[in-house]
């Protein structure tokens, strides 16, 4: 089996690991990959958006199966786009067409989509430039702190959390008026959860559905979750507040809604839902679903699950998920993530990286690196991902701040205190 895998970060690196330990695979190809994945299949300088360049290298290298990384290319219609040159038979795919991954890529579709299938969610509104009294009316009649999200993807930043009732109608304004470009045009004003956030992943070939493991990631750049909002400084898998119990409501409720909604709206989907979930009281309630993988949370899932992941992979693509169960070790895994200083503001790259080969009791996923002239460096704000699995979480977490002391490069940052909230 030859399988592509889209995209370049920690993620994806996950990913190929994962699907690399497969007897079944033959050759695993990473577009464009990074300085990392290089170790585990070979890389291919494709953009994950370019699909005639995609669609060309599926045919040239008889590709059996796509998995995409990344919202970006779902959401512009990737699957759409090879569908149109491949046969069922011919290649399978993990990911959704543009339609499914609108629960990504509009804020406001998702929320329609929730109120017609009767899913848990915040009270909410989707504004724009002519109903803005509508939303200033809604803001007044909300308790702080007042959530506002920018409809279509803003690469994760289109979501803001205010304390004041004037800066949250001004910055509404602003939101509309092309704070964060065509993304914004639209703005969901939203009633604010208090509770635990959480994240629960789910596989689905459009009719059966498996449960993946929870976790929880770590957004801010600053200990104690202060500090600037990233893509993610750590993550921990399970989730000790997703109990059985709580586990269960999140099936019932959200789950089984959200795959049967799917399937009575008409929107094929394959591929992961990734539902990132706030625990109010005992209540699961949806903040948004995402349509592929979170990253940091795909380098603690992975390493969790048992068996032949290309093997999943290819029963979700080929709609045959009810003949293949995906099991979990009991074990905990985090994965604290190494970033540029700077990140997530401006950052300088091209730092060399060493230490990497030092480390022996952890996992590392590689995210901003890149091989040049066999020297590793820097590309990104987020450098390096370092997972480590044990029976219990300090243990886990021993292991991958240990490990993350032996590696270094110039101004290298990461946070101290991941799961600091957890005991």
């Amino acid at each position: 089996m030859n399988i592509l895998v889209l995209g370049s970060g920690g993620r994806e690196h996950a990913l190929s690991w994962k699907i690399a330990q497969s007897p079944e695979v033959d050759n695993i190809y990473i577009g464009p990959g990074n300085g990392g994945t290089g170790l585990v299949g070979t890389n291919v300088p494709l953009n994950p958006n370019d699909f005639s360049s995609i669609a060309e290298f599926i045919r040239d290298n008889e590709i059996d199966g796509v998995v995409v990384g990344p919202e970006d290319p779902l959401v512009n219609g990737v699957r759409d786009a090879l569908e149109a040159e491949f046969s069922h038979d011919q290649l399978w795919i993990i990911g959704p067409g543009n339609g499914g991954a609108q629960l990504e890529g509009s804020k406001e579709f998702a929320k329609n989509f929730m109120e017609r299938h009767n899913i848990p969610t915040a009270r909410n509104k989707s504004v724009d430039s002519s109903n803005l009294a509508e939303g200033h009316r809604l803001l007044e009649s909300f308790s702080p702190p007042y959530v506002l999200k920018a409809d279509g993807l803003a690469a994760g930043k289109g979501v803001l959390i205010l304390d004041d009732l004037d800066e949250a109608k001004s910055e509404l304004s602003a939101m509309l008026d092309g704070k964060f470009g065509d993304a914004s045009a639209k703005v969901v004003v939203e009633e604010y959860l208090a509770g635990i956030e959480l994240s629960v992943f789910v596989l689905t070939d459009g009719e059966t559905y498996r449960l993946l493991p929870s976790a929880k990631d770590y957004k801010r750049i600053g200990e104690g979750d202060t500090g600037l909002n990233t893509g993610g400084m750590g993550a921990i898998s399970p989730v000790p507040h997703a109990d059985d119990a709580f586990l269960s409501k999140v099936e019932e409720r959200i789950v089984k809604p959200t795959v049967d909604g799917l399937k009575k709206d008409g929107i094929p989907y394959c591929g992961f839902i990734f539902l990132g979930l706030m625990k109010v009281g005992d209540d699961p309630y949806v903040i948004e679903y995402n349509v592929r993988m979170g990253d940091p949370e795909t380098e603690v899932v992975l390493p969790r699950l048992k068996g032949d992941f290309a093997e999943i992979m290819k029963a979700t693509g080929t709609g045959t998920l009810d003949k293949v169960s995906v099991e979990t070790v009991d074990e905990t895994a985090v994965t604290v993530m190494l970033v540029s200083g700077g990140y997530p503001e401006s950052y300088e790259k091209g730092k060399q990286i060493t230490g990497v080969g030092d480390v022996e009791e952890s996992i590392v996923f590689h995210a901003g690196t890149k091989l040049e002239d066999g020297v590793l460096k820097t590309s990104g704000g987020r450098v390096i991902a370092v997972t480590s699995m044990a029976d219990d979480r300090q243990e886990a977490l021993r292991k991958s701040y240990a490990s993350a002391s032996r590696i270094e490069f110039d101004k290298m940052n990461y946070r101290k205190d991941i799961g600091f909230d957890l005991d």
